[in-house]
Protein backbone atom coordinates (compact mmCIF):
# COMPACT_ATOMS: atom_id res chain seq x y z
CA UNK A 1 0.00 0.00 0.00
CA UNK A 2 1.08 3.61 0.05
CA UNK A 3 3.00 5.13 2.96
CA UNK A 4 -0.40 6.18 4.31
CA UNK A 5 -1.50 2.55 4.71
CA UNK A 6 -1.72 2.65 8.49
CA UNK A 7 -3.98 5.68 8.59
CA UNK A 8 -7.63 6.25 7.89
CA UNK A 9 -6.90 8.01 4.57
CA UNK A 10 -6.38 4.92 2.43
CA UNK A 11 -9.01 4.67 -0.29
CA UNK A 12 -10.79 1.52 -1.38
CA UNK A 13 -8.99 1.71 -4.72
CA UNK A 14 -5.57 1.90 -3.01
CA UNK A 15 -6.43 -0.85 -0.55
CA UNK A 16 -7.50 -3.20 -3.33
CA UNK A 17 -4.36 -2.51 -5.37
CA UNK A 18 -2.15 -3.28 -2.36
CA UNK A 19 -4.12 -6.39 -1.38
CA UNK A 20 -4.10 -7.78 -4.93
CA UNK A 21 -0.31 -7.50 -5.02
CA UNK A 22 0.02 -9.22 -1.63
CA UNK A 23 -2.23 -12.12 -2.73
CA UNK A 24 -0.48 -12.85 -6.05
CA UNK A 25 1.22 -16.01 -4.79
CA UNK A 26 -1.47 -17.47 -2.56
CA UNK A 27 -4.52 -16.87 -4.79
CA UNK A 28 -5.28 -17.62 -8.44
CA UNK A 29 -7.71 -14.69 -8.58
CA UNK A 30 -5.93 -12.22 -6.33
CA UNK A 31 -7.98 -9.14 -7.21
CA UNK A 32 -11.27 -11.01 -6.82
CA UNK A 33 -10.28 -12.31 -3.38
CA UNK A 34 -9.04 -8.87 -2.38
CA UNK A 35 -12.50 -7.55 -3.24
CA UNK A 36 -14.22 -10.34 -1.30
CA UNK A 37 -12.12 -9.74 1.80
CA UNK A 38 -12.51 -5.96 1.68
CA UNK A 39 -16.26 -6.31 1.20
CA UNK A 40 -16.32 -8.66 4.19
CA UNK A 41 -14.21 -6.25 6.24
CA UNK A 42 -16.49 -3.30 5.43
CA UNK A 43 -19.66 -5.44 5.69
CA UNK A 44 -20.68 -4.27 2.22
CA UNK A 45 -21.44 -5.89 -1.14
CA UNK A 46 -18.68 -6.00 -3.77
CA UNK A 47 -20.63 -3.57 -5.94
CA UNK A 48 -20.16 -0.97 -3.16
CA UNK A 49 -16.38 -1.12 -3.70
CA UNK A 50 -16.74 -0.30 -7.39
CA UNK A 51 -19.12 2.57 -6.76
CA UNK A 52 -17.09 4.08 -3.89
CA UNK A 53 -13.50 3.55 -5.05
CA UNK A 54 -12.37 6.88 -3.57
CA UNK A 55 -14.00 6.34 -0.17
CA UNK A 56 -11.65 5.77 2.75
CA UNK A 57 -11.27 2.35 4.38
CA UNK A 58 -12.12 2.26 8.08
CA UNK A 59 -9.77 0.22 10.30
CA UNK A 60 -7.20 -0.41 7.57
CA UNK A 61 -5.12 -2.46 10.02
CA UNK A 62 -8.01 -4.85 10.45
CA UNK A 63 -8.16 -5.34 6.68
CA UNK A 64 -4.40 -5.86 6.49
CA UNK A 65 -4.72 -8.58 9.15
CA UNK A 66 -7.26 -10.43 7.00
CA UNK A 67 -4.97 -10.21 3.97
CA UNK A 68 -2.04 -11.48 6.05
CA UNK A 69 -4.05 -14.60 6.93
CA UNK A 70 -4.88 -15.25 3.27
CA UNK A 71 -1.25 -14.63 2.23
CA UNK A 72 -0.40 -17.47 4.64
CA UNK A 73 -2.79 -19.69 2.58
CA UNK A 74 -5.55 -19.82 5.19
CA UNK A 75 -8.75 -20.64 3.24
CA UNK A 76 -11.03 -17.69 2.56
CA UNK A 77 -13.95 -19.65 4.03
CA UNK A 78 -12.23 -20.02 7.41
CA UNK A 79 -11.35 -16.34 7.47
CA UNK A 80 -14.96 -15.22 6.92
CA UNK A 81 -16.49 -18.19 8.77
CA UNK A 82 -18.83 -19.37 6.05
CA UNK A 83 -18.95 -21.19 2.72
CA UNK A 84 -21.27 -20.94 -0.25
CA UNK A 85 -22.74 -24.32 -1.19
CA UNK A 86 -25.61 -25.23 -3.49
CA UNK A 87 -28.18 -22.47 -2.82
CA UNK A 88 -27.19 -21.66 0.76
CA UNK A 89 -24.39 -20.35 2.99
CA UNK A 90 -23.06 -22.59 5.74
CA UNK A 91 -21.00 -21.79 8.81
CA UNK A 92 -17.55 -23.41 8.68
CA UNK A 93 -14.59 -23.39 11.06
CA UNK A 94 -11.19 -25.03 11.44
CA UNK A 95 -11.66 -28.76 12.00
CA UNK A 96 -14.55 -28.88 9.52
CA UNK A 97 -14.08 -29.67 5.84
CA UNK A 98 -15.04 -26.82 3.52
CA UNK A 99 -17.81 -28.09 1.21
CA UNK A 100 -16.79 -28.31 -2.46
CA UNK A 101 -18.85 -27.64 -5.61
CA UNK A 102 -18.26 -31.27 -6.73
CA UNK A 103 -20.38 -32.48 -3.82
CA UNK A 104 -23.39 -30.68 -5.27
CA UNK A 105 -23.35 -33.37 -7.98
CA UNK A 106 -23.56 -36.08 -5.31
CA UNK A 107 -26.63 -34.34 -3.89
CA UNK A 108 -28.26 -34.29 -7.33
CA UNK A 109 -27.63 -38.03 -7.74
CA UNK A 110 -29.17 -38.75 -4.35
CA UNK A 111 -32.12 -36.40 -4.93
CA UNK A 112 -32.99 -38.30 -8.11
CA UNK A 113 -33.08 -41.60 -6.20
CA UNK A 114 -35.12 -40.16 -3.31
CA UNK A 115 -37.67 -38.76 -5.74
CA UNK A 116 -37.84 -41.86 -7.94
CA UNK A 117 -37.97 -44.41 -5.11
CA UNK A 118 -40.06 -42.32 -2.66
CA UNK A 119 -37.38 -42.65 -0.01
CA UNK A 120 -38.17 -41.13 3.38
CA UNK A 121 -35.18 -42.14 5.56
CA UNK A 122 -31.46 -41.81 4.86
CA UNK A 123 -28.14 -41.71 6.69
CA UNK A 124 -25.11 -39.59 5.95
CA UNK A 125 -21.63 -40.77 6.92
CA UNK A 126 -19.27 -37.89 7.72
CA UNK A 127 -21.57 -34.91 8.19
CA UNK A 128 -18.87 -32.20 8.10
CA UNK A 129 -20.59 -28.82 8.00
CA UNK A 130 -23.94 -30.51 7.40
CA UNK A 131 -23.99 -29.51 3.73
CA UNK A 132 -25.38 -32.72 2.22
CA UNK A 133 -27.97 -33.43 4.90
CA UNK A 134 -29.18 -29.83 5.04
CA UNK A 135 -29.64 -29.41 1.29
CA UNK A 136 -31.45 -32.75 1.00
CA UNK A 137 -33.69 -31.99 4.00
CA UNK A 138 -34.58 -28.63 2.46
CA UNK A 139 -35.41 -30.32 -0.84
CA UNK A 140 -37.54 -33.02 0.79
CA UNK A 141 -39.52 -31.78 3.82
CA UNK A 142 -40.70 -35.31 4.69
CA UNK A 143 -37.18 -36.78 4.65
CA UNK A 144 -35.66 -38.02 7.92
CA UNK A 145 -31.86 -37.97 8.13
CA UNK A 146 -29.44 -39.40 10.66
CA UNK A 147 -25.99 -37.91 10.09
CA UNK A 148 -22.82 -39.24 11.69
CA UNK A 149 -19.31 -38.02 12.29
CA UNK A 150 -16.46 -39.37 14.36
CA UNK A 151 -15.15 -35.90 15.33
CA UNK A 152 -16.65 -33.32 17.68
CA UNK A 153 -15.97 -30.15 15.66
CA UNK A 154 -18.09 -31.17 12.64
CA UNK A 155 -20.94 -32.31 14.89
CA UNK A 156 -20.91 -28.93 16.66
CA UNK A 157 -20.80 -26.84 13.46
CA UNK A 158 -23.32 -29.07 11.67
CA UNK A 159 -25.62 -28.71 14.69
CA UNK A 160 -25.41 -24.92 14.46
CA UNK A 161 -26.15 -25.00 10.72
CA UNK A 162 -29.05 -27.42 11.16
CA UNK A 163 -30.54 -25.19 13.85
CA UNK A 164 -30.05 -22.07 11.70
CA UNK A 165 -32.14 -23.62 8.93
CA UNK A 166 -34.78 -24.95 11.34
CA UNK A 167 -34.16 -28.59 10.45
CA UNK A 168 -33.76 -30.18 13.90
CA UNK A 169 -36.97 -32.16 13.41
CA UNK A 170 -35.61 -33.71 10.21
CA UNK A 171 -31.92 -34.23 10.92
CA UNK A 172 -30.52 -36.18 13.89
CA UNK A 173 -26.78 -36.01 14.61
CA UNK A 174 -24.89 -39.02 15.93
CA UNK A 175 -21.26 -39.40 16.98
CA UNK A 176 -20.25 -42.63 15.31
CA UNK A 177 -17.60 -44.40 13.31
CA UNK A 178 -19.42 -44.89 10.01
CA UNK A 179 -22.83 -46.42 10.92
CA UNK A 180 -21.76 -48.21 14.11
CA UNK A 181 -24.01 -46.16 16.42
CA UNK A 182 -26.92 -45.77 14.01
CA UNK A 183 -29.90 -47.85 15.16
CA UNK A 184 -32.48 -46.40 12.80
CA UNK A 185 -33.56 -48.26 9.69
CA UNK A 186 -32.63 -46.32 6.54
CA UNK A 187 -33.22 -46.84 2.84
CA UNK A 188 -30.18 -45.00 1.49
CA UNK A 189 -26.72 -44.00 2.71
CA UNK A 190 -24.82 -41.03 1.29
CA UNK A 191 -21.23 -40.08 2.00
CA UNK A 192 -18.43 -37.81 0.90
CA UNK A 193 -15.78 -39.68 2.89
CA UNK A 194 -12.01 -39.16 3.04
CA UNK A 195 -10.68 -40.67 -0.19
CA UNK A 196 -7.23 -39.15 -0.76
CA UNK A 197 -4.16 -41.42 -0.62
CA UNK A 198 -1.92 -40.62 2.34
CA UNK A 199 1.11 -39.78 0.17
CA UNK A 200 -0.77 -37.36 -2.12
CA UNK A 201 0.61 -33.81 -1.95
CA UNK A 202 -2.19 -31.31 -1.36
CA UNK A 203 -2.25 -27.59 -2.07
CA UNK A 204 -0.95 -25.47 0.82
CA UNK A 205 -4.32 -23.98 1.71
CA UNK A 206 -5.77 -27.49 2.12
CA UNK A 207 -2.79 -29.30 3.66
CA UNK A 208 -2.04 -26.70 6.32
CA UNK A 209 -5.56 -25.89 7.44
CA UNK A 210 -8.26 -28.46 6.63
CA UNK A 211 -8.77 -31.52 8.86
CA UNK A 212 -6.66 -34.49 7.75
CA UNK A 213 -9.22 -36.98 9.07
CA UNK A 214 -11.71 -35.59 6.53
CA UNK A 215 -9.24 -35.82 3.62
CA UNK A 216 -7.08 -38.93 3.78
CA UNK A 217 -8.75 -42.30 3.28
CA UNK A 218 -5.77 -44.57 3.91
CA UNK A 219 -2.62 -45.67 2.17
CA UNK A 220 -4.34 -46.17 -1.19
CA UNK A 221 -7.13 -43.69 -0.50
CA UNK A 222 -10.11 -45.98 -1.09
CA UNK A 223 -9.90 -48.05 2.10
CA UNK A 224 -12.74 -46.15 3.79
CA UNK A 225 -14.89 -46.33 0.67
CA UNK A 226 -14.51 -50.11 0.69
CA UNK A 227 -15.44 -50.30 4.38
CA UNK A 228 -18.53 -48.17 3.78
CA UNK A 229 -19.63 -50.46 0.95
CA UNK A 230 -19.23 -53.52 3.19
CA UNK A 231 -21.03 -51.90 6.13
CA UNK A 232 -23.98 -50.67 4.09
CA UNK A 233 -24.34 -54.05 2.37
CA UNK A 234 -24.22 -55.87 5.73
CA UNK A 235 -27.03 -53.69 7.10
CA UNK A 236 -29.32 -54.55 4.20
CA UNK A 237 -29.62 -50.94 2.99
CA UNK A 238 -30.73 -50.79 -0.63
CA UNK A 239 -28.84 -47.73 -1.90
CA UNK A 240 -25.41 -46.18 -1.40
CA UNK A 241 -24.11 -43.00 -3.04
CA UNK A 242 -20.53 -41.85 -2.50
CA UNK A 243 -18.11 -39.28 -3.79
CA UNK A 244 -14.67 -40.67 -4.72
CA UNK A 245 -11.32 -39.73 -6.21
CA UNK A 246 -10.99 -39.27 -9.97
CA UNK A 247 -8.67 -42.32 -10.24
CA UNK A 248 -10.70 -44.76 -8.13
CA UNK A 249 -13.28 -46.04 -10.60
CA UNK A 250 -11.38 -49.19 -11.61
CA UNK A 251 -10.47 -50.34 -8.07
CA UNK A 252 -14.01 -49.67 -6.79
CA UNK A 253 -15.49 -51.53 -9.76
CA UNK A 254 -13.20 -54.49 -9.08
CA UNK A 255 -14.11 -54.43 -5.38
CA UNK A 256 -17.87 -54.46 -5.92
CA UNK A 257 -17.43 -57.27 -8.46
CA UNK A 258 -15.91 -59.30 -5.61
CA UNK A 259 -18.48 -58.25 -3.03
CA UNK A 260 -21.51 -58.65 -5.26
CA UNK A 261 -24.04 -55.86 -5.83
CA UNK A 262 -27.11 -55.51 -8.01
CA UNK A 263 -25.64 -52.57 -9.91
CA UNK A 264 -23.13 -49.75 -9.73
CA UNK A 265 -23.21 -46.56 -11.79
CA UNK A 266 -20.40 -44.01 -11.85
CA UNK A 267 -20.88 -40.31 -12.51
CA UNK A 268 -18.46 -37.59 -13.65
CA UNK A 269 -17.83 -34.06 -12.42
CA UNK A 270 -18.03 -30.93 -14.57
CA UNK A 271 -14.40 -31.43 -15.65
CA UNK A 272 -15.30 -34.84 -17.04
CA UNK A 273 -13.47 -36.74 -14.29
CA UNK A 274 -14.93 -39.75 -12.49
CA UNK A 275 -16.21 -38.34 -9.21
CA UNK A 276 -18.62 -40.76 -7.54
CA UNK A 277 -20.82 -43.82 -7.71
CA UNK A 278 -24.30 -45.07 -6.86
CA UNK A 279 -24.70 -48.69 -5.77
CA UNK A 280 -27.95 -50.63 -5.64
CA UNK A 281 -27.63 -53.70 -3.46
CA UNK A 282 -29.51 -56.92 -4.09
Amino acid sequence: MTDKSGSEDTTIKEALKWASEQLQESCERSHFEAELLLAYHLQKERIYLMMHADAYVKDIEGFKALIKRRVAYEPYEYIVGEASFYDIYLKVAPGVLIPRPETELLIDEVANIIERENITSIAEIGVGSGAISIVLARKFPNLKVVATDICDAPLRIAGENIKAFGLNAQITLCKSNLLDEVNESVELVVSNPPYIAEDFVLEKNVAAYEPKEALFGGREGDELLRQIILDVKARGVKWLACEMGYDQKNPIQAFVNEVGVKSIAFYKDLAGLDRGFVIQFS
